[in-house]
């Protein structure tokens, strides 16, 4: 099984002064030491479970790019960027620009969006439920048609392209897709249908095992092979509590096909987290 990192908070003691030295080796650790995922929140507001918008909160694309200046091998994404957020157009054309800067290390993470008092206080329009899921949608089809050799025109619903151009491609030819949530009807269709990974929450292994179930189905009917998803999980446990019983957890999810766990640093010091993870933690999670 693999680890990854996700830097959630920026509101450590002194963030002031050292957010970005705090940030920028957590990140070098974690690259370091064999992290397989850094990623970072999309937010403009800092959710209110990590007390709320008067908490720091860095523009998450920008995050990355300075992150990718400073590491060599870890991927990395944004978990997730809500489609509102950009046009999908500026959307694919940025996370290509992250792809080729880092060597082909980008993944574009997705999901439909959900903080409407970042989109209100920054006056970003906030659409319903399920025209954000339409949204989300096409602009997976936006991003694929712009790393195809398709340069002609979108027509969507809510999209209309003149001209899908996106030069240079990505090193891969593509930048892998993630999509976030546990949603069964809508967003878990939308993983097997056009997912190269998800993300779900490892709060209870039973409800992930029925995510999964129910993930196995949408594939199954759509003709899509299940397992040629990547199936992560993120966890804001600090294993070094018990990391006897974390691991004997986490062989349970690797036995339902979980590949990666990620990690949210828990603690006022990210850095001496993500140290311990890489040198207690890491070693044995790889044998699972």
């Amino acid at each position: 099984m693999d680890l990854g990192i996700h830097y959630a908070q920026f509101a450590h003691p002194d963030w002031e002064h050292r957010l970005t030295e705090r940030l920028t080796e957590t990140a070098r650790v974690a690259d370091q030491g064999g992290v397989s995922l850094f990623t970072v929140m999309d937010h403009w507001f800092q959710m209110v479970s990590f007390d709320g918008p008067f908490q720091p909160m860095l523009e998450g694309y920008t995050t990355l790019g300075h992150l990718a200046a400073i590491t060599e091998r870890v991927r990395l994404s944004l978990l997730v960027t809500g489609v509102t957020y950009r046009h999908p157009g500026l959307l694919a054309k940025t996370v290509t620009t992250l792809d080729v800067l880092s060597g082909g290390r980008a993944m574009l993470g997705l999901g439909a969006a959900w903080y409407d008092r970042e989109h209100a206080g920054l006056g970003v329009p906030f659409p319903p439920t399920a025209e954000r899921f339409e949204r989300l949608e096409e602009a997976i089809l936006i991003a694929r048609q712009m790393w195809s050799d398709d340069d002609g025109a979108f027509d969507g619903e809510h999209y209309h392209l003149a001209e899908t151009i996106c030069l240079p491609k990505p090193i891969r030819g593509s930048v892998p897709v993630l999509i976030g949530g546990g949603g069964e009807r809508k967003t878990l269709r939308l993983v097997a249908q056009y997912a190269d990974a998800c993300n779900l929450f490892a709060g209870d292994i039973d409800q992930v095992r029925h995510k999964l179930e129910v993930l196995h189905g949408h594939c199954d009917a759509l003709g899509r092979d299940y397992d040629a998803i990547e199936k992560t999980i993120l966890t804001g446990t600090d294993p070094s509590q018990d990391l006897d019983g974390f691991l004997r957890e986490m062989e349970a999810y690797a036995a339902l096909g979980i590949g990666l766990v990620g990690f949210m640093p828990p603690t006022p010091d990210p850095v001496a987290f993500t140290t311990m993870l890489v040198s207690d933690v890491l070693p044995r999670l790889a044998d699972i």
